[in-house]
């Protein structure tokens, strides 16, 4: 089993797949991946669509004073949340780089993304 093998497993997969501003979404599907990992749970995150603008560098608050979530993303690797998987069609289609990222990221293509939906016990999109 190599390395992403390993990234692609765990106890629970979390999808993201909303940008930072314009719902809540993004902030509740972190706060519950901070959540299960307080409470010994292997969780791996999966930024898909425009979820992945979340992690673009240099992000600050939206409209409406809405929180950013630079400061939520710079907890994960206290909470021990290391595996970040972010869509690769999405990184091409949103002309992103992995350089663009404030975060260490694997990109994954369909298969790898259909394979750590099987390979996690529970799955969540937000």
């Amino acid at each position: 089993m190599n390395d992403t093998q390993t990234d692609l497993q765990g106890d629970l997969l979390v999808i993201l797949r909303h940008g930072p501003h314009g719902s809540s979404l993004l902030r509740e599907g972190l706060d519950m991946a901070l959540v299960a990992a307080a409470f010994g749970r292997r969780v791996s995150l999966l930024f898909m669509g425009t979820g992945c603008t979340a992690l673009v560098s240099g992000q600050g608050q939206g409209p409406l004073g809405q929180k950013g979530t630079q400061a939520t993303l710079n907890m994960l690797e206290m909470y021990d949340i290391e595996t970040l998987l972010v869509e690769s069609e999405a990184m091409h289609a949103l002309g992103l780089e992995a350089c663009d990222l404030s975060l260490p990221v694997i990109e994954v293509s369909p298969a790898q993304i259909q394979a750590a939906m099987t390979t996690h016990r529970l799955v969540a999109t937000f």
